[in-house]
């Protein structure tokens, strides 16, 4: 594909990290791990930052393969009308959960920009953090949404190979591999003040994948250093459709990456969500992840009933309660907060203390 940006294809840009991928290399996974282990404590304390997602919809008008909310799945349809929203907030401020992350699949009729800054609104008169993995928007529509209290975007690459991008987005506004990829920047010139960015392992040679999204990263860092930056690491799990990656992306490989990236972006948020199970997440706590999702439902809504029949967009590995998790995280002496800074649960002497 011609075009491509001249951060992506450089690879001095990643250079310093590729040594620490290789398994078998001079340097150890227990090496490595201790490494990320100080500089997280270092750079982050014994704290572990909380989010959880909530569906706003699984309409969709894409037919990316690996996705359970493709528009070719055989699935229920809906979107939450704005009093859910309201009762589904509700729910989730009960579990003691206030901040929160609004999803949708790509811009539909029924799920379009007004539908989404309207959910906005809603979430931020009831949460104190509220970030959204939508559909893309332009400049200005990246702007109102900070205006109505919209913190952060969520924005996944899926893929850094063109040619893999091209393969496994049949369909939809979202086969446009360059203009996915200019998302992240225009969300910052818009005022988003964080921007969460990741790469769906599995699609793709995850070697390659981590090079060019530590690239990413890093350029995102030098053009807009005021941002806040953020790294997920999602796996591919079972989904409607029965997507089989091309890749398979070990434990061990994930640790290495997820230690790499530590290393060669000490200030960067490292995130890892309930795709993966309660053993890996528990043991990545404390040595490099600082923000982890909790208590997640994958279908639309879930907070208030979630027992239907309707299909999730991927399974659930850790479906720990927040009390149950935090529980974890306290057994390790890490603190689970859930906004800059504010302790969620204090010891169990304060279990009814949540905010």
């Amino acid at each position: 594909m011609n075009g491509l940006p001249d951060w992506l294809t450089n690879e001095k840009g990643s250079d310093d990290i590729a040594p620490l991928l290789i398994n078998g290399s001079s340097f150890p996974l227990e090496f490595l791990a201790a490494e990320a282990r100080a500089i997280t404590l270092r750079r982050f304390g014994r704290t572990m930052s909380l989010y959880a997602p909530l569906y706003l919809s699984n309409v969709c008008s894409s037919g990316c393969a690996y996705c359970g909310y493709a528009s070719d799945r055989k699935t229920i349809r809906r979107h939450l009308d704005f009093t859910e929203v309201e009762r589904e907030l509700s729910g989730m401020k009960a579990m003691g959960i206030s901040d929160v992350l609004l999803l949708t699949g790509e811009r539909t009729a029924e799920v379009n920009f007004d539908y989404l800054r309207r959910c906005v609104d809603i979430a931020a008169a009831m949460m104190p953090r509220v970030s959204v993995e939508a559909f893309p928007m332009s400049v200005n529509e990246y702007a109102a949404l900070a205006d109505c209290g919209c913190t952060g975007i969520t924005i996944y690459q899926e893929t850094y190979d063109p040619e893999q991008y091209r393969i496994l987005h049949r369909w939809g506004a979202k086969q446009n591999f360059l203009d996915r990829l200019e998302i992240p920047e225009r969300a910052l010139q818009a005022g988003i003040k964080t921007i969460g960015i990741g790469a769906l392992l599995g699609l793709s040679d995850p070697v390659e994948e981590a090079l060019k999204l530590l690239r990413h990263v890093r350029h995102l860092g030098k053009t807009y250093w005021k941002a806040g930056l953020s790294v997920s690491f999602p796996r591919i799990r079972p989904q409607t459709g029965g997507f089989q990656p091309a890749f398979h992306v070990t434990d061990h490989f994930l640790a290495r990456m997820i230690f790499a990236f530590r290393i060669g972006m000490p200030d960067v948020e490292l995130v890892l969500s309930t795709r993966e199970s309660p053993a890996l997440r528990d043991g990545m706590a404390g040595l490099a992840i600082t923000r982890m999702s909790i208590a997640s439902r994958t279908t639309v809504g879930g907070y208030v009933e979630p027992e239907n029949s309707q299909q999730g967009q991927f399974e659930v590995y850790d479906d720990r309660s927040a009390e149950e998790f935090c529980s974890a995280l306290q057994a390790k002496n890490i603190e689970p907060v859930f906004k800059n800074w504010e302790p969620v649960y204090n010891g169990p002497s304060t279990e009814n203390n949540i905010s």
